[in-house]
């Protein structure tokens, strides 16, 4: 059973609110001058929280397994990550950062934040509370959602 449509008040908001979204995250991705591939960066937060195993990785980026390995394999050239066997089961490998995998991850989060704060700078101290205001509502969205999202892929938030 599906859930009832929405209001059409409610559905425009919503593709209004998802198109922003889209939007904003996309210039943050591409156009902020970052120093790695967005689907790198990704794996190097999901890194910087806590060391994990390639499975793991796929399984919450959503990718396939040989897709992910690619991509360990590219980050392991560039001296970002570091494979290590798991200290209780011999079977799995551990992945972890380095110290510069660990650099590039705040030098890319400092360029993001930069290229956001430059733009909110502008902005009057109501319109500022409007975005706080935002924020909390669209992280508490996401928080109420994540129950279900962490039983699937064991991973949360969105890359910082």
């Amino acid at each position: 059973m599906s859930d009832p449509a929405p209001d059409p008040a409610t559905a425009a908001l919503a593709h209004d609110l998802r198109m922003a979204c889209m939007r904003v995250a996309r210039r943050v991705r591409f156009d902020v001058g970052n120093t790695i591939a967005p689907h790198h960066f990704s794996v190097l937060v999901r890194l910087h929280e806590q060391p994990r195993t390639l499975g793991e990785l796929a399984a919450i980026e959503q990718v396939s397994p040989p897709s992910m390995s690619r991509s360990i394999d590219q980050l392991a050239d560039l001296g970002y990550v570091v494979r290590s066997p798991d200290p209780d089961d011999g079977r799995l490998v551990r992945l972890s950062l380095t110290g510069e995998g660990r650099d590039v991850v705040g030098r890319e989060r400092e360029l993001r934040d930069a290229w956001m704060a430059a733009r909110i700078e502008g902005l009057s101290d109501a319109d500022r509370t409007v975005l706080r205001r935002a924020t909390d509502l669209l992280e508490g969205l996401l928080e109420a959602d994540r129950g279900g999202a962490q039983s699937r892929a064991s991973g949360s938030g969105e890359a910082r």
